[in-house]
């Protein structure tokens, strides 16, 4: 069972899975066991803050598997009520695999963003040095927590 660390502002909860790695654009990454004989593999979704801040996701559409993308590349776009977002790729990878609940009930992204609402399964081209790049739970817990407060500030 995944922890998490959590924080209330307003009427809002946010939480943050302590069990993967993180970006500031709203991705984070789980290491995931391979196949016999295949290369490393990481899950990716998109964090509760990144899901709330976005809305209720109507259309989910995730590059095709066997996508070769580079760091920073569009991996996914998520269309909301509110606004179009698009998910880079949070490593220099391959696609693998991707969600196939997300063509049926795309808004599981919004349900379990840290569970059933991944996107992709990449195969990473360069994890030891990709990995580096990414915030731990705590630093992107922290880094949450500033962004929530600047978005509360402006209101």
């Amino acid at each position: 069972m995944t922890d998490f660390l959590e924080t209330t502002v307003d009427k809002f909860t946010f939480r943050v899975a302590t069990d993967r790695l993180y970006t500031r654009e709203g991705a984070w990454v789980l290491p995931v066991p391979a196949e016999a004989g295949a290369g490393p593999r990481v899950l990716v979704g998109v964090t509760d803050l990144l899901q709330q801040e976005s809305g209720d996701v109507a259309f989910a559409k995730v590059v095709a598997p066997g996508t070769i993308l580079i760091e920073g590349q569009e991996l996914a776009e998520l269309e909301t009520i509110k606004v179009n977002v698009a998910i880079t790729s949070p490593i220099a990878a391959t696609v693998r695999e991707i969600n196939p609940a997300l063509v049926a009930t795309p808004e599981v992204v919004n349900q379990a963003p840290y569970g059933e609402g991944w996107l992709a399964v990449l195969e990473p081209s360069a994890w030891e040095t990709d990995r580096q790049k990414l915030l731990d739970p705590q630093s992107y817990y922290t880094y949450m927590l500033e962004e929530v407060k600047r978005e509360i500030e402006k209101l």
